[in-house]
């Protein structure tokens, strides 16, 4: 009898520890489900290969969130955005201006590291991105087709990149941030982030009889966004 009862406190004990854990389970990891929006500025260049001078582009992005975290400090974030990149030309002292705005259509997906207190977080987000140019503009104070016969273009600069057509509007590579997240009330948060994007295509033809063999696009990116909380 004594043993019934011994094996039966066992049990129960077993199944009161199982319970409690499972609550501090579901106290600590339920999944919560973020959407949002975001926007804010961005300093894009073109690397060239032979390079040439060129100043960063300023522009601006914005674009919607959806975040999934189901464990304590890691989740995933994907967005939809759209990014003005492009290039400046430098052309030092001669009074010139040239500039190439390429607006991309964006589809991070990033792993998402938080840490932090219920009201403040520090995150991290890491992950691929997928880009297809959807705009190109050219903003130019000299006739730019004919860059040769220009009085103030200097003798030894290229200027094939100011003329040739993109060939290749997809794009891809690898995005990272770090930000800060404020939540203001139970469902709602402002983030800040500060993110770099270093892309791995060429907009132009990079086989070895052309004229540029890199001619690879990055950006900084600083947005500000607010989530609600789903679940």
């Amino acid at each position: 009898m004594r043993r019934q009862l011994s094996v039966r406190g066992l049990l129960l004990a077993g199944a009161l520890f199982c319970a409690a854990l499972s609550a501090v389970a579901q106290r600590h990891y339920i999944p919560h489900v973020h959407v949002g929006v975001h926007g804010g500025v961005s300093l894009a260049r073109q690397s060239f290969y032979p390079s040439i001078k060129e100043k960063m582009l300023g522009g601006m992005n914005f674009g919607f969130s959806f975040r999934y975290a189901e464990e304590r400090h890691v989740g995933l974030l994907a967005e939809l955005n759209i990014e003005q990149r492009g290039w400046k030309e430098d052309f030092e002292e001669t009074p010139l201006s040239y500039q190439r705005r390429l607006t991309y259509l964006e589809l991070p997906i990033m792993t998402h590291i938080f840490f932090g207190s219920r009201t403040v977080k520090g995150f991290f987000n890491l992950g691929p991105q997928l880009c297809y140019m959807i705009g190109d503009k050219i903003t130019s104070d000299f006739p730019y087709m004919e860059a040769p016969d220009v009085p103030d273009f200097p003798g030894n600069r290229r200027y094939e990149e100011m003329q040739m057509k993109i060939s290749n509007r997809f794009d891809y590579g690898i995005t990272a941030g770090a930000g800060v997240e404020f939540v203001i009330r139970r469902r709602h948060s402002i983030t800040l982030e500060g993110r770099y994007y270093y892309g791995l295509g060429n907009i132009f033809p990079s086989a070895k009889r052309d004229v540029f063999s890199a001619s690879r696009g990055s950006s900084i990116q600083i947005t500000l966004g607010y989530l609600f909380r789903l679940k």
